[in-house]
């Protein structure tokens, strides 16, 4: 059959890596989808990078809205980045009745409610398997292999830059600051490392993963967020102690009062599988009530695994390309007129355990004022430990570390309050989420 045409815009890592792929299994690619899958044309600022990467059998140009408009593109695919050109080619591509593929995370979760509702109108779809966890499909998991299910929670390592730093502070008993110049080193973490460390990157996943798990919009602007950076080495010692590994967790949970969406350092039990994934890998642990938990594993970013993701939407895309757009899996996995209004809880209505730890001084009956103001809060201990001072000084100060049942956060907030007042308690109260994650 006639080839179907693609249009690349963006040449970089993913990009070259799409090329790349699709060239070497041109062949198994073509049985899967049943036609040829081409790049016609490709777009890239910096044209010198870009032949060094495509070769010379790819019509290259460096601007991505002629290859949006181009009449024999019939799939763009955007590896822009970004959400100013890159939301300009998406909707000019759909306005032009084209199909997109996307591996856009920040561009779906802060513009997919608007760029679906035209994509809709225009009768073509928007793909964006690669937006999530990279090489592992886990968005076609949740729209489709888990679609008998209610979904009841969701649970990712989303983030390979801050996996590789909390694994490697573990594991080295290194600070913060040392590990994230290694990770620079290394070319994990950018320059400006911020958004992957503060926790933006993984919640532009979760946000989208959430939207698909409970049938809601994409709303990233309700996602709280949390990083690593002000992790110590104390903590995850502690942790290890009680028999936790510290990750940062995104966590999106359906409740009876709406919808959980927060990203933050969280406890996970060592024995669970989740907690034992290292360095950059990704993983995503997904509770459905008729199959129970599922775990998705695998590399979050790089060029061919992203690729792979890229070019499973370009397949899907060929298969479908024909098929009344009314039977088409939809974009969110539900209908576009079934979406749920439940709303995202904020922090304070969070209902998790936690982890605290605080500095006291070494004297009698400390311990029991601060079991006694969690008590009055309603919060139960499940576990404690006291070791001396993290600082190293002999001054009488000791840590204690404490881990909770479950609690809402507005409670355990208030109970922190009194016992930061406390005459024997020095400095903040550390406060960290805890995630048993049963399944």
């Amino acid at each position: 059959m006639k080839p179907i045409q693609v249009g690349l815009c963006g040449v970089g890592t993913v990009g070259g890596g799409t090329a790349t792929v699709l060239k070497r299994n041109c062949e198994e690619i073509a049985r899967r989808a049943g036609r040829p899958i081409v790049v016609r044309i490709a777009a890239n600022r910096n044209l010198e990078r870009a032949r060094a990467a495509l070769g010379d059998s790819i019509e290259l140009i460096d601007d991505a809205l002629t290859v949006a408009r181009h009449p024999d593109v019939e799939i763009v695919v955007e590896l822009i980045g970004g959400t100013t050109v890159a939301k300009e080619v998406v909707l000019t591509a759909i306005e032009h009745g084209k199909h997109v593929v996307t591996a856009n995370k920040k561009l779906i979760a802060e513009y997919g409610n608007e760029i679906f509702a035209r994509a809709q109108e225009k009768g073509v779809m928007v793909a964006f398997e690669a937006a999530v966890a990279g090489g592992i499909p886990v968005i076609k998991a949740l729209r489709e292999g888990l679609t008998a299910n209610r979904i009841e929670w969701v649970a990712g390592i989303i983030n390979g830059t801050s996996n590789f730093i909390l694994t490697e502070m573990r594991d080295k008993g290194s600070a913060f600051a040392d590990v994230l110049a290694e990770a620079q080193r290394l070319g994990y973490a950018e320059a400006d490392p911020t958004f992957d460390i503060e926790g933006h990157d993984a919640a532009h996943k979760l946000t989208i993963m959430s939207a698909i798990a409970f049938g809601i919009p994409v709303q990233f602007d309700k996602a709280y967020l949390e990083g690593i950076s002000t992790l110590q080495a104390a903590d995850i010692k502690y942790a290890q102690e009680l028999g936790y590994r510290i990750k940062l967790l995104g966590v999106t949970r359906r409740r009876a009062e709406g919808i959980e969406l927060r990203v933050a350092p969280t406890l996970i039990p060592e024995k669970r599988l989740i907690a034992n994934v290292d360095g950059v890998m990704n993983a995503v642990l997904v509770k459905g009530d008729a199959v129970g938990a599922t775990l998705y594993y695998g590399p979050g970013a790089g060029a061919e695994p992203t690729a792979s993701s890229v070019i499973a939407d370009l397949v899907d895309i060929t298969r479908l390309a024909t098929a009344d757009p009314e039977h088409r899996v939809p974009h969110l996995a539900f209908q576009p007129s079934a979406l749920a209004d439940l709303p995202i809880l904020p922090i304070s209505e969070v209902e998790t355990c936690y982890y605290l730890r605080l500095n006291v001084q070494d004297q009698t009956g400390v311990l029991a004022d601060i079991t006694r103001t969690l008590a009055d809060h309603g919060i139960s201990v499940d576990a404690m430990l006291q070791r001396p001072g993290h600082d190293g000084n002999d001054d009488g100060r000791d840590d204690i570390a404490i881990v909770t049942h479950l609690a809402v956060e507005k409670r355990v907030d208030a109970a922190i309050a009194q016992i930061e007042a406390l005459p024997a308690v020095n400095g903040q109260v550390v406060k960290l989420r805890l995630e048993h994650l049963n399944g």
